[in-house]
């Protein structure tokens, strides 16, 4: 196979993108010449999709650069419904899911361990406090989510010997190894009962949204801690203020809030049994090392088998993720 031909945009791009591409073995074209589009903007949907309309309607794979996809659901959709206007087979789109799992999975078991051992009332306090505190040694603890966050936070979790259940759409596509147990959507509400702590690491999707609210928090450990480091949307936010405001459970860990950012008159910044992160479980530092590993990765595999089934990060259409 020659080498893949890769347009960068949209334009100003980081020079350190071009870089990646080239260590891939890849060429760096314009778009009119590519038969593959590296996009690194991680909203404007729209520009994306007018420049697959026109100079880039042959583009034949598409990069996408966080692993979230929610901006170009529909764009994707509507792709895989027509293709590339030239070319053969239908578009390949690949996100970034997976590449930032192990940082995430870090940030997510920090906020778990500072809301169980008291981190968020201590640090707000001014004045020596009672002990409080709750192990996460053999604790009952929930993930929500089979992806690569889910597979990096149970290593992190095997020390503790914690009964780990993990909950997801497909219980057996792919094994889940440090899981106790794996079950389907179906069975959340009981999955949920008695856990000290909960973790949500699963792709946005209209299936997900609000998947957690009042009932589903109200079956959690009295001390349990309920973690986000997925998207904001996937917890109701006036349940969740509401059972924080009874103490109804331990408390809630968010790196990401609905609405985000979150106002700065929002209820949940004065909670104590609330920590909040401003969507920081991969920072800028951690992540373009990464996200530059995969781009130079996939320009390898696409210059041997331009098919995209040997990429990583492959997107499923009818999924949303």
């Amino acid at each position: 196979m020659s080498a893949a031909r890769v347009a960068l945009a949209p334009e100003g791009i980081r020079p350190w993108i071009a870089d990646a591409v080239r260590s891939g073995g890849g060429e760096v074209v314009r778009p009119a010449d590519a038969d593959v589009l590296v996009w690194a903007e991680p909203a404007k949907a729209d520009e994306l999709g007018a420049l697959l309309h026109g100079e880039a309607n042959h583009v034949r794979w598409v990069q996408l650069p966080w692993a979230g996809i929610e901006p170009y659901v529909d764009l994707i959709a509507e792709d895989a419904a027509n293709g590339p206007t030239h070319g053969v087979g239908p578009r390949v789109w690949t996100c970034a899911k997976g590449v930032y799992a192990g940082p995430v999975a870090e940030h997510a078991l920090m906020l778990l361990l500072a809301g169980l051992r008291g981190v968020g009332t201590y640090g707000r306090a001014t004045s020596w406090l009672p002990p409080q505190g709750t192990n996460l040694f053999g604790a009952k603890v929930t993930v929500l989510g089979g992806g690569g966050i889910t597979e990096r936070l149970l290593p992190l979790l095997e020390p503790f010997g914690a009964d780990v259940t993990v909950v997801r759409r497909h219980p057996g596509s792919t094994p889940m190894k440090g899981a106790n147990r794996v079950v389907d959507m179906t069975k959340l509400d009981d999955a949920l009962d008695g856990a000290l702590g909960v973790v949500l690491a699963l792709a946005l999707t209209p299936e997900t949204e609000g998947v957690i609210g009042r009932a589903q928090l109200e079956r959690m450990h009295e001390r349990g801690w309920i973690v986000n480091v997925a998207r904001g949307r996937h917890i109701v936010t006036d349940d969740l203020v509401a059972v924080l405001r009874e103490g109804r459970i331990g408390g809630a860990g968010l790196d990401v809030t609905d609405p985000e950012p979150l106002p700065d008159d929002h209820p949940l910044w004065t909670m104590t049994n609330c920590i909040i992160t401003p969507h920081v479980g991969n920072t800028p530092e951690m992540a373009l090392p990464l996200l530059a590993e995969r781009i130079t990765e996939n320009v390898r595999r696409w210059s041997t088998d331009d098919s995209g089934a040997t990429l990583i990060g492959l997107v499923d259409p009818s999924l949303g993720y």
